[in-house]
């Protein structure tokens, strides 16, 4: 099974493909960026061909996305609001099936703890994924964990 993570975001939009072996194995990583000066709708437009032409050439099982969740900025919440939104659209023109995850989730079926901060989380996706140093941008990295939490919770029962 291979597991799209998704780190949606306006400006930046993690991707992450792993590959369910044992142990799992990152294929690919890495970052959509759109340009703030250039008008939302454009950027919606971008993030999803970017979308489209990951998908299309990473062929994934499912795709895992981490939902929106912010208590702090309105702005931020909106703009991953609408990242998320073209994302499931993406998944759905794919017909593709997408698990939503909280960070806590993804931070604590990674390392273990629902509050970790971003190198934390980074060190572990490294050294879940064996790789000789953490991945960057922190995106990237989160995507990773994103699809790495997936493979971990899916099994369960536990994800949607």
């Amino acid at each position: 099974m291979f597991v799209l993570g998704i780190d949606p975001g306006l400006s930046a939009t993690g991707y992450g493909l792993v590959q369910d072996t044992n142990p799992p194995t990152a294929v690919l990583a890495g970052v959509i960026r759109t340009d703030a000066a250039t008008e939302a709708s454009d950027r919606l437009s971008e993030l999803y061909d970017g979308l489209t032409e990951i998908i299309a050439d990473a062929n994934p099982d499912v795709i895992a996305l981490e939902t929106v969740f912010t208590n702090r900025n309105l702005q931020t919440a909106i703009s991953v609001g609408r990242a998320s939104g073209v994302v499931l659209l993406a998944a759905s023109r794919a017909s593709l099936p997408v698990f939503e995850y909280v960070p806590t989730a993804v931070k604590s079926a990674v390392t273990g703890d629902g509050s970790a901060n971003k190198g934390q989380v980074q060190e572990m996706v490294a050294r879940l994924l064996k790789l000789a140093q953490p991945p960057k941008p922190a995106d990237a990295a989160d995507a990773l964990a994103i699809a790495l939490c997936h493979l971990r919770v899916a099994p369960m029962g536990l994800s949607r």
